[in-house]
């Protein structure tokens, strides 16, 4: 069975931390490494990390030098990956535990390097676990192929259902960007032409309306959208303009929704 590298990014998390920890390890795909990077977490993270560690040696912990954000975590999780596969999860969303079992069958009988799941819309403050988690909340369905031209207009990949193929992409680095990294790097991998495949079935819960979260603030990540299309895709100020209006209007109604 392939071996999946799951990477984590930490930073004062452990409110939430051990029921997403937990939702990787209790995987009915048991041959799973989960790199996690403390991102000089200042709540007790850490601790919690290192006390999970000791319960389970698929669970790799790592404190990062100086806190430089979600991108720099990501990827010195991602130097440390050993699988065929790489997936992500962030520390506040979790994965039911069939996850990587349906997803892998999935992506080994289609023709794209890149995959990605429905997943469940929850509230923020919800505390459950992923084992006795009931389907409730609004699904986020995903499509069944994405191309590069797709993308632009919409982030349509789910980044806590993400997984590449690194036998066919090579180990893929997130842009070292204080938001979107991960709708950069979709974007690169597409860019180069591989499409991206998606699952129907919700296999993720994502806590909505976090607070603090990365895209807590929608009109926030219009600045960070532009300087995406602009310096990351170097597109015409015409592409990056129509892009732009697609992805606000888009990520407005998302989170109305």
């Amino acid at each position: 069975m392939p071996l999946v590298s799951v990477v984590m990014p930490v930073h004062n998390s452990a409110a939430t931390l051990g029921a997403s920890v937990r939702s990787v390890l209790a995987q009915t795909h048991p041959d799973v490494e989960l790199l996690v990077t403390d991102d000089a977490s200042t709540d007790g993270s850490m601790d919690v990390l290192q006390y999970l560690a000791r319960q389970d040696e698929r669970m790799r912990p790592q404190a990062a030098p100086e806190q430089r954000g979600a991108a720099r975590a990501r990827n010195l999780a991602l130097a440390r990956a050993r699988g065929e596969y790489v997936a992500f999860l962030d520390s506040d969303d979790m994965w039911l535990p069939g996850k990587v079992e349906r997803q892998l069958a999935f992506a080994v009988g289609g023709d794209a390097p890149l995959t990605f799941t429905s997943y469940y819309k929850v509230a923020g403050d919800y505390t459950g676990e992923a084992c006795d988690f009931t389907p409730n909340g609004r699904v986020i369905a995903a499509r069944e192929r994405v191309t590069y031209r797709d993308m632009l207009v919409q982030d349509h990949i789910g980044a806590l259902t993400a997984m590449y193929d690194r036998t066919v992409l090579g180990t893929r680095l997130m842009p070292d960007m204080p938001k979107r990294q991960d709708y950069a790097l979709w974007l690169s991998i597409m860019r180069d032409g591989h499409p991206a495949r998606g699952l129907q079935e919700p296999l993720a819960v994502y806590r909505a309306g976090r607070a603090g979260s990365l895209s807590s603030n929608k009109l926030a990540l219009v600045e960070h959208n532009w300087r995406l299309y602009r310096e990351h895709e170097h597109l015409s100020v015409f592409r990056s303009t129509r892009a732009l209006a697609g992805a606000t209007w888009h990520s407005v109604r998302k989170s109305h929704i």
